[in-house]
């Protein structure tokens, strides 16, 4: 099992319509078996994988199995949750863990506990691995695909301590080349203090015997550019954001941030600006490739449904090719 968290420091980069629709296209033609943790408290995943009909009843149950329940038995003191549940979205074929607003109340706990497992301390290194705890239970999947908030605090630091590979989407502007320099500082910053706690338990067996490291980059995704075609038919971005976009490896490579990429190509792939099908895809829950009739799909739309499988197909192939190591 691989989990990979879709991560930037930028909001607005179009990183939960990157994620639903690469986790459909991974399980649906590449045949993966493929769980959703949806970790931001704005629960946008959540709202495009079910109907409202379905978040209603979800979010008037108590007993309703959400991110929310992963954590809440630490801040009881009762240790890891020992069950799990998750819900399917049936039109992207993906498993659902689905978001909950009240995860931003546990924003704190696990910013106190950090400074706990910074000092050795037991307790706080076992609340730091609550989503590696999460990811035992989760060995059946082929890939766990954690969508998080535009956040560098002590949420989506414990989900990237048990990720193995991160991905960004960007946008091609001059505020992506700063959180790449964000991101790298503050990865570098606390894996070191981590590490310094685990070297300063007393008794190393007290440990929790879970799976954790420093998350491996495996690249970027660009978005929401306007392309046109080249004379060969080929899209190409245009060049107010190419020049961006060629300055975005310098950034990646000159903090670090490159360390897993062999090749030197850290673009994984394109998604233009897809106009009205991404709201047509919300609206209907179905990923943007399989929109169809049924959903107000008519003429010239039908090409641009096409056109998104494509790109998701290649999006979707460079992720699965950095990730088998």
């Amino acid at each position: 099992m691989k989990s990979v968290a879709f991560f930037n420091n930028k909001g607005g980069v179009g990183k939960t319509t990157l994620l639903c629709n690469v986790a459909a296209y991974i399980s649906l033609h590449e045949r993966k078996k493929v769980c959703v943790v949806d970790a931001d408290p704005q629960c946008n995943a959540t709202q495009y994988f079910f109907d409202e009909e379905t978040i209603e009843k979800l979010y008037s149950d108590e007993d309703s199995f959400t991110i929310y329940k992963i954590i809440e038995p630490l801040s009881l003191g009762e240790g890891y949750n020992k069950k799990i549940a998750v819900r399917r979205a049936k039109r992207f074929g993906v498993d659902v863990i689905p978001g909950d607003p009240r995860l931003a109340l546990t924003e704190d706990l696990l910013a106190k506990d950090w400074g706990e497992a910074r000092a050795g301390e037991v307790r706080g290194i076992r609340t730091s691995l609550v989503f590696s705890a999460l990811m035992e239970k989760l060995e059946g999947y082929d890939y766990v695909f954690f969508d998080v908030s535009p956040s560098l605090g002590a949420i989506n630091r414990s989900i990237m301590l048990s990720s193995d590979y991160f991905i960004s989407p960007v946008s091609l502007d001059i505020f992506s080349l700063k959180a790449f320099e964000n991101i790298a500082n503050w990865i570098e910053d606390w894996w070191k203090d981590w590490q310094r706690g685990l070297e300063n338990v007393k008794r190393k067996d007290s440990i929790p015997d879970l799976h954790y490291g420093k998350p491996s980059f495996i690249g970027y995704v660009t978005q929401s550019y306007l392309a046109k075609r080249d004379s060969q038919g080929q899209r190409r971005a245009v060049q107010a954001y190419e020049n961006i976009r060629t300055q975005i490896d310098d950034v990646i490579k000159d903090n670090g941030l490159a360390s897993g990429i062999d090749d030197g190509d850290y673009e994984i792939g394109t998604v233009p600006n897809l106009f009205s099908l991404v709201p047509m895809s919300q609206s209907h829950h179905t990923p943007i490739f399989g929109l169809s009739a049924r959903d107000g799909v008519v003429g010239a739309h039908f090409s641009k449904v096409k056109d998104s499988k494509d790109i998701f197909q290649k999006v979707s192939a460079g992720l699965l090719e950095r990730t088998r190591g």
